[in-house]
């Protein structure tokens, strides 16, 4: 028997079937999306539980991924930065040490402004100094003592004005030029300078030993009342330094005195001012007396 001319071959009822429920889900599926939609455009509020519930179903899976993806990027900032240190570490131990100078110029400059204001503050209630300057060049090698400053005749500095620094004497001027002048300083081996003690009238001559040191000398030779650590100051006799400024502190005796080491430094001293002779008349009058005494050998000669 031939079959209906209706049929086609190779095509089941099941599979179209299949088809046309395929085709029917997704119909469903459109309308209930295009529904959903026209529903959250309405109503926002009646799919919130339904985007709460779905945000909960799907937050584990989230959670994990994003730990995924922390430890990925952790992992990529551990690579990275092992890459990377060599460069960091000199780049970091480059500005420590450029942060070490500017540390050390800073300390520098305050230093520098303390012994500044150390010596202004020597002459509060005192005659002004007549020039502040640096102390450009001290001799150290040599028997003789001396020091160079850049003021002179121009700036107002006379022969025999005494020096000081901010810790105590250095010494007096003994040559000046238009814009510089030479110091005696009191380790000279000619230098010669009255002090007493400071903590009584115990009076001495301090001796410059061309050494660096002073030998202190007793005026009144007896039982040696000094003692090691003694500081002695100016006592203003002669006229030329005012009492009162620190010189020396005692550090060995001797029969006749002791042996000092000078309070102010030279060769750590970087400002010193020039004070006024303390008595110019007292100064003039020795030298006037230096002078016929002199002038008497002669004439008995």
């Amino acid at each position: 028997m031939a079959s209906p001319k209706s049929r086609r071959s190779g095509f089941s009822k099941k599979q179209q079937y299949s088809v046309f429920t395929g085709y029917l889900l997704a119909t469903l599926g459109a309308l209930l999306g295009l529904a959903l939609l026209v529903v959250s455009l309405a109503y926002p509020s009646l799919l919130q539980p339904l985007r709460g519930g779905a945000t909960t179903i799907v937050s584990p899976a989230s959670e994990v991924t994003a730990a995924a993806r922390t430890e990925r990027q952790g992992i990529w900032e551990t690579l990275t930065g092992f890459w990377r240190a060599g460069t960091q570490n000199a780049r970091l131990r480059e500005e420590i040490e450029v942060s070490r100078i500017r540390l050390a110029e800073a300390q520098a400059i305050e230093a520098e402004n303390k012994r500044l204001k150390a010596l202004l503050g020597l002459y509060a209630g005192e005659n002004a100094p007549i020039a502040t300057t640096r102390l450009v060049a001290s001799s150290a090698s040599s028997v003789r003592r001396f020091a160079y400053i850049g003021v002179g005749s121009s700036d107002g500095v006379e022969i025999g004005m005494p020096v000081h620094s901010e810790r105590g004497v250095i010494g007096r001027v003994l040559e000046t030029s238009l814009g510089s002048s030479r110091i005696l300083l009191l380790t000279d081996t000619e230098s010669v300078l009255p002090v007493r003690r400071a903590s009584d009238q115990t009076v001495a001559f301090a001796e410059g030993r061309g050494d660096g040191l002073l030998r202190i000398r007793l005026i009144n030779l007896g039982l040696n009342p000094l003692e090691v650590g003694d500081v002695f100051v100016t006592s203003g006799a002669g006229g030329y330094y005012r009492p009162g400024v620190a010189v020396a502190v005692l550090s060995e005796l001797t029969p006749d005195g002791g042996i000092a080491q000078l309070i102010a430094e030279p060769s750590a001293t970087n400002y010193v001012s020039v004070e006024p002779i303390y008595e110019p008349l007292a100064v003039q009058a020795s030298g006037v007396r230096e002078r016929d005494e002199l002038t008497q050998e002669e004439l008995q000669d």
